[in-house]
């Protein structure tokens, strides 16, 4: 099993911490080997604040990573200073950040590993570093050459994929179309049977109440949404709605669809966060490797106090391992 590059996100955010912290375990490094990709000098700090009896070990490749109770193998990648700042925008700390995925990107593509687990990045940060990319998805797609992408978000009771994802409100409306609703749909239904699912049911949710309520609210439901449904049923997908936003995510969460289909950022995300932060998993669709992250950000207000909460970082890990052994199964083996 190849191991999971985990990179360290934004070192001035929790990163560092919660990255240390999880992979510091014994029992962890055991089930769900991995090495991490950042700066080498944030994750020594790291660990001389919160896994003193961890041992920091720079590695230059991933044939260098040898898992080993108490080593955290380091491929030291990104320059920030030693006096970097907890909680404080940083142009530098925003560069190291997108060496640090690039990084990942290129072992991934090169089939070094099959699996990257993120930790947060600070989109303020990357702005000053004058990375051109507003978050992950978008980073990790173009950098990948993927054409076909989207967010996914899972739990243990929820999954939901997005539409539109970093943009306003307005802009997410402004967005959909029939191609865009069809291309997530058929993507959908790709992803959950690389989970294993092997007959994917999706729900589409709606964009206004009540589906826009025969139009009375809007006929984006109407002239977008429907029509997408419409067409992939006809290639053979399970696939209904579109469903009122309200009620459809009840509805998965009792196991009657595998998949929300969600059309703006937060009408995906909040279902997911009510359910419990600790529990949730992001998930890039569509690339040729697995990506996943907690589901969280940088949490600037508690960065450096020890007290972040590791338990995403630890699911990411091994639903990146999990997605990871069965992709493996579906497709042959990579020249």
């Amino acid at each position: 099993m190849k191991p999971v590059a985990v990179t360290v996100g934004d070192v001035s955010g929790i990163g560092p911490e919660i990255v240390v912290r999880t992979l510091a375990d014994a029992k962890t490094m055991q089930e769900l080997p991995a090495f991490v990709i950042g700066p080498a000098n944030a994750l020594v700090r790291a660990a001389i604040a919160w896994a003193p009896t961890a041992r920091v070990r720079r590695i230059t490749g991933v044939a260098d990573h040898h898992p080993a109770p108490g080593v955290l193998d380091v491929l030291d990648v990104g320059v920030v200073g030693d006096d970097f700042a907890h909680g404080q925008v940083s142009a530098a700390t925003g560069r190291a950040a997108f060496e640090a995925i690039s990084k990942a990107i290129d072992l991934a593509k090169s089939g070094q590993i099959d699996a990257i687990c993120t930790a947060p990045i600070h989109k303020e940060a990357l702005a000053a570093a004058g990375v051109p990319y507003p978050g992950h998805t978008e980073m990790l797609a173009e950098l990948s050459s993927s054409v076909d992408t989207a967010m996914m978000l899972v739990n243990p009771q929820l999954r939901t994929m997005l539409v539109t994802v970093h943009c306003s409100l307005l802009q997410a409306v402004a967005q959909l179309s029939v191609a865009r609703e069809l291309r997530i749909i058929r993507l959908a239904h790709r992803t959950l049977l690389d989970m294993g699912i092997a007959r994917p049911r999706i729900a589409i949710a709606g964009l206004n109440p009540h589906t826009g309520e025969g139009g009375l609210f809007g006929r984006e439901d109407i002239d977008l949404i429907a029509p997408a449904v419409t067409a992939a049923r006809a290639e053979g997908i399970d696939a209904t709605g579109p469903l009122p936003g309200d009620t459809v995510f009840m509805q998965a969460r009792r196991g009657r669809y595998d998949l929300v289909v969600a059309q703006y950022h937060d009408q995906g995300l909040i279902p997911i966060k009510l359910l419990g932060v600790e529990d949730g998993v992001n998930v890039t669709a569509g690339l040729p490797f697995v990506r996943t992250s907690p589901d969280h950000g940088t949490a600037f207000d508690i960065a450096g106090r020890g007290v972040a909460d590791i338990s995403s970082l630890r699911v990411a890990l091994r639903t990146a391992h999990e997605l990871a052994a069965a992709r493996t199964m579906r497709q042959p083996p990579r020249s």
